[in-house]
């Protein structure tokens, strides 16, 4: 799909992918978009969601599912069909794997556990609509060197390269291994997802690709300077746990994770959901829109479950 980028006089809430500076500015959507809706979390913890940008789950996976995703894992980096499609992404030295996109299209144990209530109904009560799956990904850290992941907002590369609107869309990462300190875990600011940091430097043609791979290029990544005064402020939190655990993030998170040095893999599988009522379309600081695979056009609301 070929598009061409709005025009700076389009009414963009969140101008990013700039030359020259551009300072942080407070975010101008709700984190929680509906108090009053229906779902399984507590007023008390979507206050805390709604005050932090992140929510952690014990166990939100039983083993039974953890250990059916990582032989799911094992089979697709296995299909040598899948690289020349490009949701399979290589490590920046080319050995290894890094993530794998769009799973749930991909496998039916994938399938069934994103449209599962346990996580659509999280996400639904928090974005107050129905939503859709605006991407599914398994990353792999592999031991001793699988590579890390910088600081950086997702809805900042959703809102430039995929023309999402607003703020309106969450994150899950579930760990499929245990998550410890030594092996490149989740790190998120909590509160900063409050703040809207842009990045600087226009988007290159296919920039997708590089970015994919944790390469340093010149849009993108959130601003050192801000980021180091809102960690100041606010902290880091490293999100650790066993197998099945979770964690349920902003799109507008502050996020980032270590290279994992350790002789103990680390695989989680992320889930992103978008209100219906957010949906992408023209790239907001991008010449182009991104393949499907990482940004779905297919707006569907993941079914409800029959009362």
């Amino acid at each position: 799909m070929t598009t061409t980028v709005r025009p700076a006089d389009s009414g963009d809430l969140y101008p990013t992918r700039t030359p020259g500076s551009a300072a942080p500015f407070p975010r101008r959507h709700p984190v929680v978009w509906n108090a009053n809706a229906d779902g399984p979390l507590p007023s008390a913890r979507l206050d805390a969601y709604d005050h932090d940008g992140c929510l952690y789950f014990d166990a939100l996976l039983s083993e039974e599912e953890t250990t059916a995703c990582l032989e799911e894992t094992s089979r697709l980096t296995a299909d040598r069909s899948l690289r020349a499609s490009g949701r399979v992404v290589p490590e920046p030295d080319g050995d290894g794997i890094r993530s794998v996109f769009e799973v749930h299209a991909l496998s039916g144990t994938f399938r069934a556990i994103v449209q599962s209530a346990r996580l659509a109904g999280i996400a639904r009560q928090i974005l107050g609509s129905d939503v859709y799956v605006h991407q599914t990904r398994v990353n792999l850290k592999s031991t001793f060197g699988g590579s890390g992941f910088g600081w950086h907002s997702d809805f900042e590369t959703w809102h430039s390269e995929d023309g999402m609107p607003a703020p309106r869309a969450l994150s899950m990462s579930i760990a499929l291994t245990e998550n410890v300190p030594y092996n490149g875990p989740l790190m998120i600011i909590p509160g900063a997802h409050r703040t809207f940091v842009p990045s600087t430097g226009l988007t290159p043609p296919e920039y997708h690709r590089k970015s994919l791979q944790g390469k340093n290029l010149p849009a993108g990544p959130a601003d050192r300077t801000a980021v180091a005064a809102l960690a100041r402020e606010l902290g880091i939190r490293q999100f650790t746990g066993p197998a099945g655990s979770a964690v349920a993030f902003d799109s507008n998170s502050l996020h980032a994770s270590a290279s994992n040095v350790s002789p103990f893999p680390r695989t989680n599988l992320f889930v992103v959901y978008n209100s219906v009522q957010n949906a992408i379309g023209t790239p907001y600081a991008a010449p182009r829109a991104r393949p499907t695979y990482l940004a779905s056009r297919t707006f569907t609301p993941v079914p409800r479950p029959a009362h």
